[in-house]
C-alpha cells in the first residue's frame, strides 16, 4: 500500500470518535455501508477520493490533514460539494507539465500506465486516492489544491 504509515486510517477513526459518531453513523453520512467504512478505517481498503472529500466536508478537515500530508490542521478548507474530474485532471496535467514530464514518465512514477494518466488528465476518470496521495508527496503539493478544494498560492498571486 502506498500509505507507509497508518495516519489516514487512524485519523479517520480519531476524527469520527471526536465527533462522537459510530461507524454506522459516518457510513450513513457518506452513503456507504458500515462494512465499507470499517474497511477504510482499519486500512483494509483505501477510501475513494470522492468519499474522502465528503468526509472532509462533513468534518471540516483538509485532505492534507486527514491523509497525514500535514501533521496538524493549519486552516479551514472551504467545502467542495463534489470533486470535478475535469478540474482535477487539468491540475494533474499542469503538475506534470510544470515538472517537464511526459505522460509515460508520470505513469512510471505512479506505477501505472500512460493511458491511465491520459484518462485522469482528460477528466474521464477521477484519480485514485493512492495515486493522488503519491503525486502530492512526490511533488510536494497540497492534496486539497490538487483536488480543487483550495486555490494554490501560485494561482492567488497570479489572480491578484
Amino acid at each position: 500500500m502506498i500509505f507507509s504509515s497508518n495516519v489516514l486510517f487512524q485519523r479517520l477513526q480519531d476524527i469520527r470518535e471526536d465527533l462522537d459518531l459510530t461507524q454506522q453513523e459516518i457510513a450513513d453520512i457518506l452513503h456507504v455501508s458500515q462494512t465499507s467504512y470499517s474497511r477504510w478505517e482499519t486500512g483494509k481498503e483505501l477510501i475513494p477520493l470522492s468519499k474522502l472529500n465528503a468526509f472532509c466536508n462533513y468534518t471540516n478537515h483538509s485532505m492534507d490533514y486527514v491523509t497525514g500530508l500535514i501533521p496538524f490542521e493549519r486552516t479551514t478548507i472551504p467545502r467542495k460539494k463534489s470533486l470535478n474530474k475535469i478540474e482535477v485532471g487539468k491540475n494533474i496535467q499542469t503538475i506534470r507539465e510544470e515538472n517537464h514530464l511526459f505522460q509515460y514518465e508520470l505513469a512510471r512514477i505512479l506505477n501505472t500506465t500512460q493511458s491511465t494518466i491520459c484518462a485522469y488528465e482528460k477528466g474521464k476518470t477521477l484519480i485514485l486516492t493512492a495515486f493522488a496521495f503519491q503525486l502530492a508527496k512526490e511533488f510536494h503539493l497540497s492534496l486539497d489544491e490538487l483536488c480543487g478544494r483550495k486555490v494554490s498560492e501560485k494561482k492567488k498571486v497570479v489572480n491578484q
